[in-house]
């Protein structure tokens, strides 16, 4: 028990409702809810009601609903009456009844009119309903039905949505069912959400002695209220999951999303305010843009809309996080990332097509997200719109925004290829800002990728894309070939001893992977886990290039030798890198022109000469002078001088200070 005392069971006699009675009916009418997760229909919730006994109501308490019944107390005369009114109760008591009660409703005693003699009373039975069976007559008894708002109760039953812990199977989803099913022949409600529990961080249920869960409070004020939010509605709770509660899954929803989702509403406050040299720029709803990244960013809004709309309306609250994060990564790592330039200045056509496009995404996510996070979404729509509140504004539509699936497939394709083509930079230690010389992407639809041809090189920093069709080319051709290696051990207890037929056709060659992905080995079809597939480069093309299967099909080679030239151009990258940083340190201003000065070895020397008019023009320098390892700086001259180590540990001294 909650005090931790033993309980002990005895029988007694006990008033029930008959649900076996009616066990068929519930079983028809739960086929009309509609369940989250899906499984509880016919699983957890089904099974339980096609095991249902009868309900005892009845408990031997002082604190609860009186049963309505009373009894004459003489078996000789025996009579049961039963009360559903107020009315009925003054009728036969002659009294008026104020509190339903005990111990008041017990004095309420009368004389039994079955019993000639007059001796025998009618007395109210003692036993109070179980509490569950309160909670199961919610439906109707918050709004005093039958007695008062019948016709508001026939406009709102069943009711649309209710929401508890899967363990409220057998508890209020159970009693509301019985009681609806009895009195209505109708179900309670039309959808249910039924939630895991949620677990302290020791895997414990959660308990307030044991404190075995973060402060609340120590939470919302160090993460805020949206936080907690977030790590609960995104987590496998709502898909009906168990959940621990830790301060690192919070933290983690603030780091992947609200941190992003601000980040990007602070990008856009900052170059819109200084666009048209400092004057700003008051951006606008737009559509317009005929830029590819602003075309494929408003028909990836789109369809962002499209998917939020359909997975709330279904209650997949979980489903409707993961394509928040999924837009957000399209929006700050692609879409802000590869325009920034076009936000710098602020004074071009494309430039201000690019600030009504960003203004466009955020206000509409904002819009789509406030069921999501409310907080956050308040606070960034009123600075975009200065208007009451996002609570109070219309559910953003697709059908407002541009489609354009093609698009959405082509650049999500060309992500793919800078994807995979990252992971080999990262594989190689090859760092991004050192440009190398040439990407090859084998795949089935090369047409596709030749508009992003440009995008796809910018973003790799590589001199030339090559787009080559899988039909005229094989793996072979660029020394790939792939290895099938079968788990005995995973594929053994399934398909016993033909395992070596398995084994033996990977190891000849006579495997193969259909184009639905399906692994075949020896004449045996292989499922997931039973294998591993891994790609190969053999020779020359291992030491020279690097490459990787696209998830979707076809293959990358990236060429990973790295001339004296590429070197040289890198190391000037890293230095622009490092200046725009000392800039941060300085406190200077995004749109601050500089004097700069680069002091360093012979390596750096030449990379800042070499590629002068980069470091200029990246770093807004008005005056630019570069000092080989022979020539210090002189003492005493103005601005903040800061020690670098940039490329393969390369030092250098930078000098910067405001014009």
């Amino acid at each position: 028990w909650r005090c931790r005392e033993p309980l002990i069971y005895m029988a007694v006699s006990s008033w029930f409702v008959e649900v076996t009675k009616i066990k068929d009916r519930m079983l028809e009418l739960n086929q009309q809810i509609e369940w989250t997760p899906a499984h509880i229909k016919d699983g957890q919730f089904g099974k339980w009601l096609a095991n249902a006994r009868d309900w005892s109501i009845s408990r031997n308490r002082f604190w609860g609903s009186p049963i309505p019944v009373w009894k004459s107390d003489n078996p000789e005369f025996p009579r049961v009456d039963v009360y559903g009114s107020f009315a009925e109760l003054e009728r036969d008591f002659g009294v008026e009844v104020t509190d339903l009660h005990r111990p008041f409703i017990d004095s309420l005693t009368r004389p039994n009119p079955d019993d000639p003699s007059g001796r025998s009373t009618m007395r109210r039975v003692e036993d109070v309903l179980d509490v569950w069976f309160d909670s199961g007559s919610m439906s109707f008894a918050q709004v005093h039905y039958p007695f008062e708002n019948a016709e508001w109760f026939e406009h709102h039953f069943p009711g649309d949505f209710i929401v508890e812990y899967i363990g409220q199977t057998r508890g209020w989803f159970y009693t509301l069912h019985i009681l609806a099913t009895a009195l209505f022949d109708r179900p309670a409600f039309e959808t249910c959400v039924s939630h895991g529990i949620v677990l302290g961080s020791d895997g414990q249920k959660m308990s307030k002695s044991l404190r075995n869960y973060p402060d609340v409070r120590e939470v919302f004020d160090r993460d805020g209220a949206d936080a907690m939010r977030w790590f609960l509605m995104s987590s496998p709770i709502l898909r009906g999951g168990n959940l621990i509660v830790t301060e690192q899954g919070i933290r983690d929803g603030v780091r992947q999303v609200m941190i992003p989702l601000w980040n990007a509403w602070s990008f856009f406050a900052l170059y819109a305010n200084t666009a048209r040299g400092g004057e700003g720029y008051e951006a606008k709803h737009s559509t317009a843009s005929t830029d590819v990244l602003d075309r494929y960013l408003l028909a990836k809004l789109g369809e962002f809309v499209g998917d939020m709309t359909e997975q709330l309306d279904a209650y997949e609250i979980a489903a409707a996080c993961d394509t928040m994060r999924s837009f957000l990564d399209v929006l700050t790592n692609w879409y802000i990332r590869r325009s920034r330039d076009r936000f710098w200045g602020g004074e071009t056509d494309e430039s201000l097509a690019a600030f009504d496009t960003l203004w466009t995404a955020l206000e509409t996510v904002t819009r789509a997200t406030a069921p999501l996070l409310p907080l956050v979404t308040e606070e960034i729509w009123r600075g975009l719109t200065g208007d009451r509140s996002v609570h109070l504004a219309d559910y953003p539509k697709a059908a407002d925004l541009p489609h354009d699936h093609d698009l959405v497939l082509g650049m999500d394709r060309a992500r793919e290829v800078c994807s995979t083509a990252s992971s080999l930079r990262k594989a190689r230690a090859l760092r991004a800002r050192l440009p190398l010389a040439e990407l090859t992407v084998v795949t089935a639809d090369p047409a596709a990728l030749e508009p992003f041809r440009g995008i796809i090189q910018d973003e790799l920093n590589v001199k030339a894309v090559t787009l080559v069709d899988v039909a005229t080319a094989s793996e072979a051709d660029f020394g790939v070939s792939q290895r099938l290696t079968v788990n005995a051990r995973a594929a053994g207890p399934r398909l016993g001893k033909d395992v070596q037929l398995a084994i033996k056709g990977s190891k000849t060659g006579d495997w193969s992977v259909d184009a639905d992905g399906a692994v075949t080995s020896g004449g045996l079809a292989l499922v997931e886990g039973e294998y591993t597939l891994e790609t190969v480069v053999a020779g020359d093309a291992a030491e020279n290039g690097a490459t990787a299967m696209l998830p979707s099909g076809g293959f990358v080679v990236l060429d990973t030798h790295v001339s004296p030239e590429l070197a040289t151009e890198g190391l000037a990258r890293d230095l622009v890198r490092a200046v725009q940083q000392a800039r941060r340190d300085t406190g200077l201003h995004v749109s601050d022109r500089i004097s700069l000065t680069i002091q360093g070895g012979a390596e750096v020397f030449e990379a800042t000469v070499t590629h002068r008019d980069l470091i200029v023009g990246e770093t807004l320098a008005a005056q630019f002078a570069a000092a080989g390892p022979d020539h210090a700086l002189p003492d005493g001259l103005p601005g903040t001088q800061t020690e670098v180590v940039v490329g393969d540990n390369h030092a250098a001294t930078i000098l910067v200070a405001k014009r």
